[in-house]
Parts: C-alpha cells; structure tokens; sequence
C-alpha cells in the first residue's frame, strides 16, 4: 500500500471517430508490459477537442464508458479520461475514473474554455473530485483547469497527486508546462499532465508535452510530439517525506470557494 504505478498514454487522436479512437486505445493498453494500476487518456479521447456534442455524445451507459470499464476489469488498472457526456439534457467535458470493480467516479469540468466557444456547448461542474487508490489521494481535473490555481489548491480535501488531462495546442505549450510545474510546488504534490499529439479537425497542432512533475516541482518525465506510454511509480512515503521537511502547507490560507 502507498504505491501506485502509473501510466500515461500520449497519443494523436482520430477527429470526431469514437469507433476508431476507441480500437486505437484498445490496442494501446494492450501493449502496457509494465505492471499499472492507474492508466490515463487524453481529454476527450473518443473524439478530440470538439464543439458538437450534439452530434458526438456518449451517455454513462454507453459504448465508451462500458469499454473503459470492460479495459480497467481486464487490466485490473483504474482507467481514466474525458469524454462528451449527455445527461439531464446538458452536455459536459467529464472526467470519467473507471475502476476495474464496475463502480465510477466523475468530475464535470469546471473552467469551460470560452476563447473556443466551449461554453456555449457544454455546461461547467461545480463539484471537484478527489479519490483514493492504494492510500494514495488524486485530485481529477482537465485542461483549462489548469490556468486557475484557486480551484486547483489544497484546502479543506487534500490530496496527493494531481491529474490534467488536456488538448492544450502546441503554441501554448511554455504555458502549460510552467503551470503544471507551478501546482506542483504550490501544492507540494506530484502532478500529472497528459495531454495529445497530432493536429485535430480545426488545424490546431497538439506537442504532448505530458509531464510527470514531484512535489518539488522536480521534472520526472516529460516527452514531446511522440505518441507513447509511460509507466511511473508514485511513492506515498516520498510525499509525506517532502510535506514533513519542508512543512508549507499548513501555512496555507484556508478559504471558501463560492
């Protein structure tokens, strides 16, 4: 206990093409060797950054969240990343945490990236999503997220690791991977960012650049503009060594978000 490995999957995705998306990452997991226990997708693997969940969606009992389920049982991982969910008439960029036992947790993203219209088709989460495996905290966010560090710090649900799964564009790439190295040290946690390669339907070209960052803001893995998986080892005693040396969170402010 106190050990998750995981892996990130750092891949193109086929434009608005759940069917071919979904065969393509079969394959992928197929070809993990390494023992895991938690594998991460991009953000909206089924389709891209899309703007037509009208035409695109899935439900929670559909075809996508049924084969995550089906992968995280046969791999005996928690299998995690963003899909178009329709549900109560509203479309949302979820965060879906899909655990090898059937049982699923989720989390609707909050920040809607209005320079690409998103908020005009989908509507904002206001819940967050921290989860437990193997003693282990992760917090569960997506993309734009990540430029909002309130909603990103430890506060009254603390937590350990920190996920970003994204379509963040090459031509912000500085930017992501400064502020991922940022919430790291601010929250002396590790965090994760996988994000995709390749150029979507808008011509819009994607460089990876997935990290894996220590809570020292330490770089333990970083590629870039090549599709791969990567398995890594997160260790819950180096954590709690790190906050116990250098003890700054509990001089955090305590606040309420509204």
């Amino acid at each position: 206990m106190g050990k998750v490995n995981v892996t990130i999957i750092q891949s193109a995705l086929h434009w608005e093409n759940s069917v071919a998306n979904l065969n393509m990452f079969d394959k992928k997991i197929d070809t993990i060797k390494e023992p895991t226990d938690l594998i991460l997708l991009p953000e909206m693997f089924t389709t891209g950054f899309s703007m037509q969940p009208q035409h695109l969606h899935e439900t929670m009992d559909g075809n996508a969240v049924n084969w995550m389920l089906e992968k995280a049982a046969v791999k005996n991982a928690v299998i995690c990343g963003s899909l178009i969910i329709k549900e109560n008439e509203h479309f949302f960029n979820r965060f879906i945490w899909a655990k090898p036992d059937g049982n699923i947790e989720y989390y609707n993203k909050k920040h809607l990236f209005g320079f690409a219209g998103e908020h005009e088709k989908y509507t904002a989460g206001n819940q967050q999503l921290v989860t437990n495996l193997s003693n282990i905290n992760f917090r569960c966010n997506i993309c734009y997220d990540l430029r909002f560090p309130v909603w990103a710090r430890q506060n009254q649900t603390p937590y350990d690791v920190l996920i970003y799964v994204a379509n963040w564009p090459n031509k912000r790439s500085h930017a992501w991977k400064t502020l991922l190295t940022a919430r790291a040290i601010e929250n002396q946690c590790y965090v994760i960012g996988v994000n995709r390669v390749g150029i979507d339907g808008n011509g819009h070209q994607y460089s990876g650049d997935s990290m894996i960052i220590n809570p020292l803001g330490e770089v333990m893995f970083e590629n870039a503009n090549e599709e791969l998986s990567f398995t890594y080892t997160i260790d819950k005693a180096n954590i709690d060594n790190i906050r116990t040396q250098i003890p700054f969170l509990k001089d955090a402010d305590s606040f309420t978000i509204l």
